[in-house]
């Protein structure tokens, strides 16, 4: 029950100091005068007044998925139309005079844009109540408001005009610039974010499929799996749309699966032969972690700092589970697949180091090294199955012995 206490303290802790502002991270690109200019031109031009409620009128469905501005009037009547259980539909919008499009103009000879998008779906509107549930995704941030499409816009103009004069492409606050697919902000790294988590979770239910709840370690091994769903789905809604919020809950999460890493190498290598010291283990655990997030909320949200944190915990967790399967291999013939994947996952994590723009504006360093991870969790995973049955059966072995 102790245990339990401090891990939903440890939640509450991680979700509200999610909640804090984050701080604002400045790059090249947003410092350039011709960005800023081309900004202010937008959001004047666009943002505001009938400009504005224009904008938000003629905003595709899936833009609003992520927003938390008032939605369309035709969307709610839309689906109040309809009872919960109704069979999601999709019709037409009643033709109507077309205002003429929102565009970014900062100067005579700049270009003019759909700030919409060439997959805009203005002609269409969804049925049933159960898009509603949709917009919970929409309350994990502030949504591609009038503000953020102006940002994106000018930012590819700015891009562009990088390019041409044959200059290295700029980031724009911390990130480089990608192709917005739908309402997902890095395609790539959410699509790779999203197969991890289905890993994750397909596995999560093999092993419970294949492991009795009485192996020593089926606890441990279940709530790793929850951790790890967790982050996965954070990042997913990171990538998706970058906000203060969402990263945060990224980066607290990631941390969370790093410490419960550790936490599963502890109780594998020691805690079994000494259990009354894994709930001492784990609240210690629960209050670095407790330290972490609030030094990162409280005190200064610092890149470098949590960066090195993690890595240093990475290693950790690499040497401590190298060293164990070493000295088990002859006796455990499947601790090659932890070996493995402890090995692969920080050869995997320098991917991390060569920074470059997105190829085709879409897969970039950090979206292959989400993608290389998706064997490996299939492949640990595998792992946990072995090693859980073999102590299953060593157990039973040693209770008919005795």
């Amino acid at each position: 029950m102790a245990g339990g206490g401090a891990a939903r303290a440890a939640l509450l802790l991680l979700l509200g100091a999610a909640a804090a502002p984050g701080p604002a991270r400045g790059s090249q690109g947003d410092r350039e005068p011709l960005y800023r200019e081309c900004l202010g031109r937008c959001e004047r031009r666009n943002c505001s007044g009938a400009a504005l409620r224009h904008f938000r009128a003629r905003q595709p469905l899936y833009m609003g998925l992520t927003g938390t501005a008032p939605l369309p009037a035709h969307w709610l009547r839309a689906w109040r139309s309809r009872p919960l259980w109704a069979t999601p539909t999709w019709r037409p919008r009643p033709r109507v005079a077309r205002a003429p499009p929102l565009h970014v103009e900062a100067g005579p000879n700049w270009e003019r844009w759909d700030i919409r998008g060439a997959l805009g779906c203005n002609g269409c509107g969804l049925r049933g109540h159960w898009a509603v549930l949709v917009l919970y995704w929409g309350a994990l941030g502030r949504g591609w408001t009038c503000h953020d499409d102006c940002k994106y816009e000018c930012m590819w103009h700015t891009v562009r005009l990088y390019v041409q004069g044959g200059r290295r492409v700029p980031q724009f606050h911390g990130k480089w610039p990608f192709s917005r697919f739908l309402f997902v902000q890095e395609p790539a790294s959410a699509f790779a974010s999203l197969l991890n988590g289905l890993a994750s979770f397909v596995m999560l239910l093999r092993y419970k499929a294949a492991v009795p709840p009485t192996s020593p370690m089926y606890p441990t091994c279940v709530a790793f799996a929850w951790v790890s769903v967790n982050a996965w789905f954070w990042s997913t809604v990171f990538h998706t749309r970058d906000t203060a919020l969402t990263e945060k809950l990224d980066y607290f999460c990631a941390s969370a699966v790093v410490l419960h890493s550790v936490y599963l190498c502890w109780v594998r290598t020691m805690g079994l032969r000494r259990p009354a010291l894994i709930g001492v283990f784990r609240a210690f655990l629960l209050l670095f972690l407790a330290c972490h997030i609030s030094y990162l909320t409280l005190v200064r949200f610092d890149y470098g700092y949590n960066m090195a944190a993690n890595v240093a915990i990475g290693l950790l967790n690499l040497l401590w589970w190298l060293w164990w399967c070493l000295r088990n291999r002859p006796r455990l013939p499947h601790v090659w697949k932890c070996a493995v994947v402890v090995l692969l996952l920080q050869a995997g994590a320098l991917l991390e180091l060569l920074d470059f723009p997105p190829l085709f504006w879409v897969l970039d360093a950090h979206a292959l090294w989400h993608i290389s991870t998706v064997p490996l969790n299939i492949l640990f995973y595998s792992f946990l199955v072995d090693d859980s049955l073999y102590l299953l059966k060593a157990n039973s072995d040693l209770s008919k012995a005795d």
